[in-house]
């Protein structure tokens, strides 16, 4: 009799495990898939762009690998960080031989599709960085210093080949994710304090090597050569649309003055978001992208936004970054009730990657963050990215799943 309730007892917590849900997270995502179609649409119609049909595609893909992904044990990930964590790291070499767009290396081209490699890194590197600390002793300094080199190393193999693409956007996503691991392991206060002086130090350098180049530039007949002779003599390595675009963010007035330059993606942006008002123009009557302001390149990724705030004003806007909020809250949420530490890093670290890039998206649309190319989850256009970002909140969705309570 004992065994047949325990038997019925376990059918009765498996079939839990099958229905519980976050159903908050879906609810958000089918929300700004809506969104994001309807927005890329208004951003191309009037060069007959059909992108959005495409978006559609990958947002079916997108929540079919979440619904996948949400069904499997995220222990799994752990068991095969390593083999993930090679693959995408011999992937992010093959984009070397791929196509060059843009002036940059950063995707394999398979004809009918291409995938980009930086994309699906950022997601292995969170699940080596998580099994790494799940399995190392974590105490006092001392003890903690194995953990803290296993991670930095694990993360700056991708971060190098990402920035030699060169993609410096995201390689800047990194570290935000290395450290919100390293905060959920426990790691001692006393490197947090460290390795923010050493930020401190870092972005004085940054901001030195920017006042030379410019001055350098300045004081240069021939600009563009000079350009060359600095990239050649620096110690560090940006490119000079890198430094360009740290300038325009820092000092507008002074790297393109009449904003028809570096800056006019930035004015362009600005003019939508301002000129969106409360309630906007309305679906498919803005005037930035239609009118070709806001350049086709950027309209339906970089700088959806944009858009979104021209057409659906500041309701809109709050709107999605209400459901923004929504899900990276429902993430941390998780982590609160994950079954290990294993499970807490994952939902941690998925929060963090998509505040970064969410706050960053934004920030460069308003103009509080310099202009990275980083995408805006859900709602930019890519088939990588958003389908790589359903398949973290799948993962999220099993850590709830596989929870405490049902063990």
């Amino acid at each position: 009799m004992e065994s047949i309730k325990k038997s019925r007892q376990a059918s009765d917590n498996l079939l839990g495990e099958e229905i519980r849900m976050d159903w908050i997270t879906p609810f958000c995502l089918i929300g700004l898939s809506i969104m994001s179609v309807l927005f890329i649409r208004s951003a191309q119609a009037y060069t007959g762009g059909e992108q959005w049909k495409m978006q559609l595609i990958w947002c079916a893909l997108g929540f079919g690998t979440y619904l996948l992904f949400s069904l499997i044990d995220y222990h799994l990930w752990m068991r095969y960080a390593h083999f993930l964590y090679a693959l995408s790291l011999i992937a992010l070499l093959l984009v070397f031989g791929g196509p060059v767009l843009y002036g940059a290396s950063r995707w394999i081209d398979f004809g009918i599709f291409k995938i980009q490699p930086s994309e699906i890194a950022k997601w292995a590197t969170l699940v080596m960085g998580a099994s790494i600390l799940s399995r190392s002793k974590i105490g006092g300094m001392r003890d903690s210093l194995s953990g803290i080199g296993k991670v930095a190393f694990c993360f700056s193999c991708p971060m190098f080949l990402i920035f030699l693409q060169p993609d410096l956007g995201s390689t800047l996503v990194f570290p935000p994710i290395a450290f919100s691991l390293l905060y959920v392991a426990r790691i001692p206060t006393r490197f947090f304090i460290a390795t923010f002086a050493l930020f401190v130090v870092l972005m004085g350098v940054l901001g030195w090597d920017v006042f030379r180049y410019y001055q350098y530039k300045s004081e240069n007949p021939r600009p563009s050569e000079a350009i060359v002779a600095y990239e050649e003599t620096s110690l560090v390595p940006l490119k000079d649309y890198q430094r360009k675009r740290i300038l325009t963010f820092i000092a507008p007035e002074v790297e393109d003055p009449h904003g028809i330059g570096a800056n006019w993606n930035r004015i362009q942006a600005l003019i939508a978001v301002a000129t969106g008002g409360i309630t906007g123009k309305g679906l498919g009557d803005g005037m930035q992208a239609k009118l070709g302001y806001l350049p086709t390149a950027v309209a339906h990724n970089d700088f959806i936004f944009a858009v979104l705030a021209e057409e659906s004003g500041l309701w809109g806007s709050l709107l999605a970054i209400l459901a923004f909020s929504l899900i990276i809250f429902g993430c941390i949420k998780v982590a609160t009730k994950a079954s290990d530490r294993f499970g807490s890093m994952i939902a941690v670290g998925v929060s963090v990657l998509l505040m970064t890039h969410m706050f960053v998206n934004i920030g460069m649309t308003i103009g509080i963050t310099p202009i990275t190319g980083l995408p805006l989850p859900f709602l930019s256009y890519g088939g990588s990215f958003l389908v790589t970002c359903f398949m973290m909140l799948g993962v999220v969705q099993s850590v709830y799943r596989y929870r405490k309570e049902f063990r």
